[in-house]
């Protein structure tokens, strides 16, 4: 055999980029790197596994499409190789593949792999970052081996670990009246312009809080990305609810935002990891588990001001 697994990495990440430049961005590795690596990975079989489209990237021949199927196969029988020697050596070592649900992911994925790269050199976190349903999905066809997501309807066959409640809070602009509140109620933010977060579980959850309380809220912009409504926000065109607490005080644009303390009884969100259930855990993932115990709590979220605090500004 004279190709070498680096060679068919390369190959399935500009498989499922659908160019050697994105996949040079998603794998941080140069563009020329990855296209001798598949050139040379051609000529060992002697068979064509791109069309190279100037306007159009690339597109796998027939025989890529077959290679695609059989070279993903090939990668998990070496991941479980590792798993199989760190199980046997009691080392942890291996892939992990980590899930982590979009709207906190720029918050907390990055010192959570970080930091558990750290402590366990011999692993590599593979993180995926999506919704809620695409994340339960890929864990369900085994694509992840465990993510870090919310409690919001999780299948009785999924296993959810509690790490930390973010209770819900009101943000508004630096500028905005409301801002000199320390605390505010959802009858007061009736008569006021709402900006929702359109992910189908938070938009269900921040509805169903209002809901409870027997208020409607005058909704003027449903939008579903995060860094948006805060810029929105901090341009006035109305309040937002919200679970994470970023560290950052402002939006994109600069604008600064405030928080105010909800004022009455909410049901939080919990942040926590979510496996399938009668799955045997390996090493590598009791691992994560702990490390995240450790690391992630009621006083101490990875990017975020801690819930406890109840801090005012954010």
């Amino acid at each position: 055999m004279r190709f070498t697994l680096r060679q068919i990495e390369y190959f399935i990440a500009t498989a499922e980029a659908g160019s050697i430049t994105l996949a040079s961005e998603r794998i941080r590795v140069s563009q020329p790197s990855i296209s001798t690596a598949i050139s040379q990975l051609e000529i060992e079989l002697n068979t064509q596994l791109f069309l190279r489209r100037h306007a159009q990237g690339l597109s796998l021949t027939p025989a890529g499409q077959k290679l695609l199927v059989q070279a993903k196969a090939v990668i998990e029988q070496v991941q479980n190789l590792y798993t199989t020697a760190s199980e046997a050596t009691e080392q942890v070592r291996g892939t992990l593949s980590l899930g982590c649900l979009l709207t906190f992911a720029p918050m907390l994925l990055p010192e959570v792999s970080h930091s558990f790269g750290a402590a366990f050199p011999g692993v590599q976190v593979r993180p995926t970052v999506a919704d809620h349903s695409v994340l339960l999905a890929k864990l369900e066809r085994a694509e992840l081996d465990i993510a870090l997501s919310y409690d919001l309807s999780v299948p009785e066959d999924f296993e959810f670990i509690p790490l930390a409640e973010l209770p819900p809070y009101v943000q508004v602009a630096e500028t905005d009246p409301l801002a000199a509140r320390s605390a505010v109620t959802l009858d007061e933010l009736a008569e006021h312009d709402f900006i929702l977060l359109d992910l189908p579980l938070s938009r269900d959850y921040f509805l169903g809080l209002f809901a409870a309380a027997g208020v409607t809220p005058n909704i003027v912009g449903q939008i579903q990305h995060q860094e948006v409504i805060r810029t929105m926000v901090g341009n006035r065109y109305g309040y937002t609810l919200a679970n994470v607490r970023p560290k950052n005080k402002a939006a994109l644009d600069g604008r600064r935002l405030v928080s105010l303390r909800l004022a009455g009884e909410h049901r939080p969100m919990r942040i926590g990891l979510i496996r399938v259930g009668q799955q045997v855990s390996t090493r590598l993932v009791r691992s994560f588990e702990d490390h995240c115990r450790h690391l992630i709590s009621d006083s101490y979220v990875p990017g975020m001001d801690a819930p406890i605090l109840n801090l005012r500004r954010v």
